[in-house]
């Protein structure tokens, strides 16, 4: 994926200035991507001057974020980001499985994930299963599959 793709480039050159260019908005895609080592984040539906003034800001070094999505991101920075664990057994709380399902995917006891799903509502500041699924795809944490 494009995080994969940054975190390898900017091993092999560390001195690389990446702008991702995507159609993803989410708080969650930018957040991984500016942690990979990304100076930019662009949405392909940008007019052609806030591209070229985006790559022009980080050329001097600088990072470049869309004011829209800047602020969405904003919003959510109190929250911590999710472990890769608690990722995987949010992902699979989105094709539906149960604790018990998701424990005998991941082969961890079922009390482990419990745990994992605890915190997961908790860093999403929700109630619900259900409800976590419908906020990790507004922020972009999870999409849906094609």
């Amino acid at each position: 994926d494009g995080v994969d793709a940054i975190r390898r480039i900017r091993h092999a050159s560390p001195k690389a200035r990446i702008i991702a260019l995507t159609t993803y908005s989410g708080d969650e895609m930018i957040h991984r991507a500016l942690e990979a080592g990304a100076a930019g984040y662009l949405l392909k539906d940008m007019l052609r001057t806030e591209v070229i003034g985006s790559i022009r800001t980080v050329a001097r070094g600088l990072r470049s974020i869309p004011a829209t999505v800047a602020a969405r991101v904003a919003e959510n920075l109190p929250r911590v980001m999710l472990t890769d664990r608690e990722l995987e057994v949010l992902k699979l709380m989105g094709q539906g499985l149960r604790n018990k399902e998701i424990a005998h995917v991941l082969a961890v006891s079922e009390g482990t994930v419990k745990v994992h799903v605890a915190n997961v509502l908790s860093k999403l500041d929700v109630q619900d299963r259900t409800h976590a699924v419908v906020v990790a795809l507004d922020r972009g944490i999870l999409r849906l599959e094609e």
